[in-house]
């Protein structure tokens, strides 16, 4: 049994405490040995101590240096900025790592096997935006700055290279738009090709491709593709088609890393309007846990968990409805819990 691995809990808003239960069960069934520091975030953290990042829950974080997350609330168009954002700011998560895999065959596509590495805190996300009033409307003009970096390019791809590298991948693909934002995306395309000829030529294959084709190809071949590397709202995007490639958001697991910490998430959101009724699908947030589990070199474990996932879907047949079947978030724990435990 491997020592105890102090680890931060952000149950999160709306279905998150849901299943994030569901994936504390399953976790406690695998033998994960996180011993686990509850905190609040989101929604929640405004409601019971008035910010959406309390300073607990960031001095958790900076301890442990290892989240697991449920999904957290933002308001669209006002109010406080997303906490996701704000995290990945306050740790410097610069990567964004989201692995699409076919779990359920007999979809629109089988056997995907794709991973995104998206850029975490450059681009247009930086949120320098501003209003400028003419004729008495105050939202006349409405004006965003983009910025990208050598250092934070460089940064980011260098870890998509090793993850690629470490994880036996043949191919990385950069996503661009450097003919139309030539200095805004240019600089990462540059740092990318040059970063090839001088480190990694040889040791995997590398192309390039427009963003706009990208996403042609990837509806129309997505096999053509390994593993993707891109900026930060291009990332966004395609990692959203992606998961669309193997069952949707609920399939997908997302885990952001820096130099001194990593947190782990569901992709989707909070989901309020089915928050309570057991319906929620705890697959993403457990495929999270599994990439937590890599994280900290407990890759038999993780093994373990994915294969529980696969074996209750595909061969129990048990699934939620959102996945055509009529178990609830919890049964679906529990179905998975019983294939961990007899493994």
């Amino acid at each position: 049994m491997p020592q105890t691995i102090p680890a931060t809990l952000i149950p999160g808003d709306g279905i998150g405490p849901e299943i994030v239960e569901a994936t504390l069960q399953v976790l406690d069934a695998v033998g994960a040995p996180f011993e686990w520091d509850r905190q609040i975030a989101g929604l929640g953290g405004v409601e019971a101590a008035g910010n959406p990042l309390p300073k607990a829950t960031l001095d958790s974080i900076r301890r442990t240096r290892l989240a697991l997350k449920g999904p957290l609330e933002t308001p669209s168009g006002s109010g406080y900025r997303s906490s996701n954002v704000r995290l990945r700011e306050e740790f410097k998560l610069y990567a964004n790592l989201r692995p699409a895999h076919t779990i359920i065959p007999g979809g629109r596509y089988d056997n995907i096997d794709l991973v995104i590495v998206r850029e975490n805190l450059e681009g247009l996300y930086i949120g320098h935006e501003h209003y400028i009033e003419i004729d008495g409307d105050p939202h006349a003009v409405a004006m965003a700055t983009g910025i990208n970096t050598r250092a934070g390019s460089r940064r980011l791809l260098e870890f998509a290279f090793e993850h690629a590298i470490a994880t036996g991948r043949k191919k990385i693909t950069l996503v661009h738009k450097a003919n139309i934002m030539k200095a805004l995306t240019g600089i990462f395309l540059e740092t990318g090709l040059e970063l090839y000829e001088k480190k990694y030529k040889g040791r995997i294959v590398l192309e390039t491709i427009i963003v706009d084709a990208c996403a042609m190809k990837l509806v129309l071949n997505p096999y053509q593709f390994d593993v993707i590397v891109t900026t930060n709202l291009f990332g966004d995007i395609l990692s959203d088609l992606v998961a669309g490639l193997v069952g949707g958001l609920g399939m997908a697991p997302g885990a952001n890393i820096g130099a001194d910490a990593a947190i782990f998430e569901a992709v989707h959101g909070s989901a309020p309007d089915i928050a309570g009724k057991g319906l929620a699908n705890p697959t993403a947030l457990l495929l999270a846990a599994a990439l937590m589990l890599d994280h900290v070199k407990l890759h038999d474990k993780a093994t373990r968990v994915r294969k529980a996932i696969d074996d209750t879907l595909n061969i129990d047949n048990i699934r939620t409805g959102d996945l055509g079947g009529k178990a609830s978030t919890s049964e679906f724990a529990k179905a998975v819990v019983s294939r961990v435990s007899a493994g």
